[in-house]
């Protein structure tokens, strides 16, 4: 997918899903700021390139914050987005994050278990007592992989898809995302990107059933280029 808009790496299609790497800084759907979505952007690119009449069927199944990026699987019929909605929603597909924190988490591995608000008029999550109204249960595993600099190489398994989880989860036991504009506070220098990218996702194929496989590579940039990612274990 090229032109005017970002490109969108293909990394598996076929009639039934359409699974791709999200460049960041693109909002997943369409939101006030009307930029350029990975949704739209998608169903433009089937339309050229499998010569569409008519509109183009997408399911949008699970989200990457705008500043995030990675993988991401969409579904191309609506049984198959029924059944990775399901998947999701059963905790059976499998989201492996990689990030860069403040500071090290006082456990080398572990649970973090809180549970979150959002504010829809300011688009803040903040954590809160359980007995809170509209209080949601969000859980994580993490493991840290490397350290320095002052800052952490993490892996993130989700167990939950709360907005904003693992960068409001991280936050709250005082190490923030590097380059988090939201929830970094004075750490997040202004325009730094937020390390935090979707480095795997396995499922089950909604149609054949066959277990399925991705992963994308964090860029080459800071503060990704302080290690060597795959001999970290990150990718």
């Amino acid at each position: 997918m090229g032109g005017a808009h970002p490109h969108v790496p293909v990394l598996y299609e076929d009639n039934h899903v359409i699974v791709v790497v999200k460049p960041p800084n693109v909002p997943t759907q369409e939101d006030a700021s009307r930029d350029p979505d990975l949704l739209t952007l998608i169903k433009a690119d089937l339309k050229e390139r499998h010569k569409k009449p008519g509109n183009v069927y997408l399911g949008l199944v699970h989200r990457l914050d705008r500043p995030v990026g990675g993988v991401m699987v969409f579904a191309k019929t609506s049984k198959a987005a029924s059944r990775l909605s399901d998947a999701v929603r059963t905790r059976t597909i499998r989201k492996v994050y990689t990030a860069v924190v403040n500071g090290r988490p006082k456990e080398p591995q572990g649970t973090l278990r809180h549970h979150l608000l959002k504010d829809t008029k300011t688009n803040m999550v903040s954590v809160v007592p359980a007995s809170k109204t509209g209080a949601k249960e969000a859980v994580l595993d993490y493991r840290v992989l490397s350290g320095r600099d002052g800052l952490s190489l993490v892996q993130v398994e989700l167990h939950t898809g709360r907005p904003h989880q693992i960068r409001v989860q991280f936050a709250a036991i005082g190490c923030p995302l590097v380059g988090d504009q939201r929830y970094g506070g004075a750490l997040a220098k202004p325009g730094q990107q937020i390390a935090l990218w979707s480095t795997l996702l396995e499922f089950t194929h909604p149609v054949t059933q066959e277990a399925l496989r991705f992963t994308s590579e964090p860029p080459g940039a800071f503060p990704w280029l302080l290690w060597d990612l795959k001999a970290a274990g990150a990718v």
